[in-house]
């Protein structure tokens, strides 16, 4: 499975990149799956509705099933959150896994940056970031592309996983 990876500091940009890189490389005919770390406690269950209302009852995992779409609900109940390449295990095979965040994993990513937060590069103390997209000129020797320019960020990407 090619995986690559979106990084960089809180309001840096990744996720309108990710969404933006989503869309134009799925416009290309590949078919693209994402995973999206979150530091923080995140729930996509609702208090009250009943799937929320099986996991509070203490299921493992909950499956919720519609016509549209359907989601596993697996509740960790105070075990270690399994590592990446465990996670991607669960996955469907696609042409293309994005991933945001996982700064510290082994995949190849591009760090998403804006001057507005303050914020250093990343790349200057991490070797798997292999481009910058920015929103100003930075100081790096990595390949550098507006954080707009989708098109060649996407370009870059699928050239570097051999898509």
């Amino acid at each position: 499975m090619r995986l690559y990876g979106v990084t960089g500091w809180k309001n840096a940009g990744k996720t309108g990149l990710m969404e933006r890189l989503v869309s134009e490389i799925s416009a290309r005919g590949l078919r693209v799956s994402t995973v999206k770390h979150a530091h923080h406690d995140t729930d996509i269950d609702q208090p009250g509705r009943d799937s929320h209302r099986h996991r509070e009852a203490g299921a493992r995992e909950v499956m919720l099933a519609t016509p549209h779409r359907w989601a596993l609900m697996h509740e960790l109940r105070g075990a270690d959150e399994p590592p990446l390449a465990e996670l991607l295990q669960r996955l469907s095979p696609v042409d293309l896994v994005l991933v945001e965040g996982y700064k510290g994993a082994p995949h190849p990513k591009i760090e998403a940056h804006r001057q507005e937060t303050g914020k250093p590069l990343l790349a200057t103390r991490n070797d798997t970031i292999r481009a910058v997209a920015a929103d100003s000129a930075v100081e790096t020797t990595l390949p550098c592309f507006d954080l707009d320019d989708t098109a060649a960020i996407a370009d870059f990407i699928l050239r570097e996983v051999g898509a």
